[in-house]
């Protein structure tokens, strides 16, 4: 990913629901004004969520979604449901779409009251609106069947589409500075250094995005970013010629950098701040004090957000194992979910260990720990597993309290 590029995660992510050929496609593409979307007459045409990241002016990056409709059957109808419904999880704002050739199903019904539930925001959308002839008494009785305002629109004819996105405007959630990495614990002119260790496992030419967000947040707060490996850290303090107001490390090299960091010198690392930012710092805080209990053979499962290619040393599948093993003297049992999967039925693991989050929104991973923390069991997270393990924690989590 280019460092110009906005990642999928920072993105407004706008998702599209209703039946089978309601014109949710050509809805996708009169909103873009491009053929993004594939459209046909053939119910069922959307099969498994469709995403697109793009610019929506005047809203600014997002992801659109499309998704199937909430009315296919039989079998593979069922798992292309249950794909679309995950969808919710991650909605910043949710288009309803209603066919004016149709009117309101108990589809339409279902999903607004799962929308409602979830606490999502929502456009109705009337599409179809040249196919039929309709009065304003038509669109009234659609309006009260499901308790929502209706934006009329032709998406193949592209009639109402200023309306309708107008409308989306008004309603977007603002999450402000809600989703600031550092920008709350630093001060325009500060020095803040990065550690950043370059190793079989770092990508070639680039920086792992939750590398990237952070400089950039760092300067969008007006403070400056030197970047360095763990190897020249020592020198690179030594030679500033200011103090830094705070030190960000890779997890993995916690120990090293602690020992050539001044005690004076605030540290934490980059997956503390995502696990503040768009998790629950406190809750997976209290996730440590599980990690005595473990019991011989209990089950742990290890979340990534991302599908990366495994390394021979992989942190998730080789080096978090061994350090569990090394300080629990217990041989646990372990499951992985990676990407967009996580399992719905968490009551069977002892532990969950998620990584940062920072290819998943802040509406994704809120999900994800509401699950955790409604079925009662404990989670941590990358850094601060790794933070513990190597004796650094309560230093690192000091920058926050």
């Amino acid at each position: 990913m280019s460092l110009n590029e906005t990642p999928r995660s920072n993105r407004v992510h706008i998702a599209l629901f209703g039946k089978r050929n309601a014109g949710k496609s050509s809805l996708i593409n009169a909103i873009t004004d491009q053929e993004i979307a594939v459209v046909s007459p053939v119910m069922g045409t959307t099969t498994d969520p469709v995403y697109k990241a793009m610019e929506l002016l005047p809203i600014g990056p997002v992801v659109i979604i499309d998704t199937a409709g909430l009315d296919d059957e039989g079998i593979l109808g069922e798992l292309r449901r249950n794909k679309t419904l995950e969808v919710l999880n991650k909605t910043d704002l949710a288009l309803i779409v209603i066919d004016a050739t149709v009117g309101v199903t108990d589809f339409d019904k279902e999903i607004l009251k799962q929308l409602r539930d979830k606490k999502i925001p929502i456009v109705g959308v009337l599409n179809k609106i040249d196919e039929k002839e309709l009065n304003k008494e038509d669109i009234i009785s659609y309006e009260k069947a499901l308790g929502l305002k209706l934006v009329p629109v032709s998406s193949t004819q592209k009639e109402g589409i200023l309306s309708l996105k107008q409308a989306m405007i008004r309603i977007l959630p603002d999450d402000g500075d809600d989703l600031k990495l550092v920008g709350d614990i630093i001060k325009p002119g500060d020095f803040v250094v990065l550690v950043v260790p370059i190793d079989k496992g770092a990508p070639k030419g680039r920086l792992i995005l939750p590398q990237q967000q952070t400089i950039r947040d760092i300067l969008d707060n007006g403070a400056i970013a030197i970047t360095t490996k763990e190897t020249e850290l020592k020198e690179t303090l030594n030679n500033i010629g200011k103090k830094p107001s705070l030190v960000i490390t890779d997890s993995q090299a916690f120990k090293a950098v602690a020992a050539d960091t001044p005690e004076d010198i605030p540290l934490t690392s980059f997956s503390i701040l995502f696990a503040r930012s768009k998790g629950d710092l406190d809750e997976m805080m209290k996730g440590i004090s599980k990690i005595k209990e473990l019991k011989e053979n209990d089950t742990v499962l290890v979340v990534e957000g991302c599908t990366h290619h495994r390394q021979a040393d992989d942190i998730g599948r080789v080096k978090i194992p061994r350090w569990l093993k090394e300080q629990t003297g217990k041989d646990l049992n372990y499951q992985y979910a990676s990407g967009t999967s996580f399992p719905p039925n968490l009551k069977d693991y002892s532990l969950i260990i998620h990584c940062g989050g920072c290819m998943l929104n802040n509406r994704e991973m809120q999900h994800r720990i509401s699950q955790v923390i409604e079925q009662g069991v404990p989670i941590v997270n990358y850094g601060i597993l790794i933070g513990h393990m190597q004796g650094v924690l309560t230093r690192a989590i000091k920058p926050f309290l």
